[in-house]
């Protein structure tokens, strides 16, 4: 064997640029790159958020669906239900208020985000919504918890005349409360979040309308709940589908909610939404009972839902894969894009 010969072979051998026994094809033997940066640290900085930021996500969602269910009962007579509405959004809206404001770290810190309107924020938008949604909200429940000795008082009388503009006024600005917060997750640099935008809006506006339909079969009895067990399914319907859509998109991201713990969370509320649907569309109609367990199923869904999504976002920032990958493949897309032109 020549010398030329040998230092070829022994080449081959270490770089695996050889053939397989069967000649058909190569085989590497450079073991598969890891994504790292330096010293360890992620590419992004992990988010500081609690979970307190989830709970107020699903807080929020529920208060909304709650004001738009409250107003269609005021409006089509449905009184115990209105009420369930009505005081169970407000009592949700200020859960939500106080998880955000605990969450900020100091109260003012949310009285500052009011000196400014920034169309292009949707941090600035959804904090505007808050204040036009509130009052309404809070006038509206405060009428139905009115001891009936003030009633007949003249202001009594004028509080129970403004309940329903200012319930209709909460449920003009509930859907901008139940979906705000998806515009405010995907506008970030978290690579689960951003490259989700398409659906995240459709997964906490169906999830927030489950959610208050599960309030609603609880509090309200069967006759009255009708409206509620069809918002439930609907809303159902449209989270779990807009929910596998985001497990469908191609690219390497979807591993952020397909795998580990936020695959989990969101396979489990996956399943309690669809028997609380299930229970709403049957068993519900007719038993109050069953009417409760589907309402608390819809509820427990929602709040996974939002707690998957979130740990989807905080795995995807701290592996360096998730973003670097991405990165790659649109470079890749771009370079292809060009050649073929």
């Amino acid at each position: 064997m020549s010398g030329d010969e040998e230092i070829r072979r022994d080449g081959q051998h270490r770089t695996g640029r050889g053939r397989d026994d069967d000649g058909s094809r190569e085989r590497s033997m450079v073991p598969r790159a890891e994504f790292r940066s330096y010293y360890g640290r992620p590419v992004l900085k992990p988010t500081v958020w609690e979970w307190k930021i989830p709970a107020y996500l699903f807080t929020g969602g529920l208060s909304a669906g709650a004001a738009l269910l409250a107003a269609g009962a005021d409006l089509t007579g449905r009184p115990e239900l209105r009420r369930a509405g009505r005081v169970g959004g407000f009592a949700t809206l200020m859960v939500s208020m106080y998880l955000l404001v605990a969450d900020l770290g100091r109260p003012e810190r949310f009285h500052h985000m009011l000196r400014v309107a920034k169309p292009s924020s949707p941090m600035s938008v959804g904090t505007w919504i808050l204040v036009a949604y509130g009052p309404g909200s809070g006038l509206a429940a405060t009428a139905e918890l009115l001891p009936a000795a003030l009633r007949g008082t003249l202001p009594g009388r004028l509080l129970q005349g403004a309940a329903r503009p200012a319930g209709l006024s909460a449920a003009l600005f509930a859907p901008g409360v139940a979906s705000y917060t998806a515009a405010l997750l995907s506008q970030t640099a978290v690579p689960a979040w951003h490259e989700a935008h398409r659906e995240l809006p459709f997964v906490f506006t169906g999830s927030a309308a489950a959610s208050a339909a599960g309030l609603g079969m609880v509090l309200a009895p069967v006759a009255e709940a009708g409206p509620a067990r069809r918002l439930g399914a609907a809303g159902a319907a449209a989270e779990i589908v807009a929910s596998r859509l985001i497990d469908r998109r191609p690219g390497f991201v979807t591993q952020a909610y397909t795998t580990g713990r936020p695959h989990r969370l969101r396979r489990a509320s996956e399943c309690l939404t669809l028997a609380g649907a299930v229970t709403a569309l049957t068993l519900a109609r007719r038993s109050r009972a069953a009417a409760a367990v589907g309402g608390l199923a819809l509820m427990a869904g929602s709040v996974l839902q939002r707690f998957g999504t979130f740990e989807a976002g905080v795995t995807s920032a701290k592996d360096p894969a998730y973003v670097v990958k991405p990165q790659r493949e649109r470079l890749d897309a771009r370079r292809r894009d060009q050649g073929a032109t």
